[in-house]
């Protein structure tokens, strides 16, 4: 079954669900931000996506942090401790399907990742 990552108050997450509730598909929904997230499925999507694409640098839980910080976080490992503490710095949505995974919302990418 299709499990979608992220956090439920996000405006990107509720169109992710409502995407896939008019497609009729269904998914089971992981709340990182209510359960947290182990450092194995972080690994796995870092892994699998690039750092780049899992590291929200858009939202406001990066923006809001010192230049000093931020420079820090340039630190693959230091990034890495950094979104298992501030989950909420991770992008959203993250969707695992088996072993292929895609993030952020994009109709037209998540038709062809979906083969719709």
């Amino acid at each position: 079954m299709l499990k979608i990552y992220g956090i439920p108050a996000c405006n990107t997450m509720k169109k992710t669900f409502e995407y896939l509730q008019s497609k009729g598909i269904p998914f089971e929904f992981i709340n990182y931000k209510k359960n947290g997230i182990s450092s194995d499925e972080l690994r796995g999507f870092i892994d699998q996506l690039s750092l780049d694409k899992v590291f929200n640098k858009q939202g406001s839980t990066y923006r809001q942090l010192p230049e000093e910080i931020k420079l820090a976080l340039n630190d693959p490992q230091k990034a890495f401790e950094f979104l298992l503490e501030k989950n909420s710095a991770i992008k959203r949505p993250i969707l695992v399907d088996k072993n292929k995974m895609i993030t952020g919302f994009n109709e037209l990418e998540l038709d062809k990742w979906l083969n719709i």
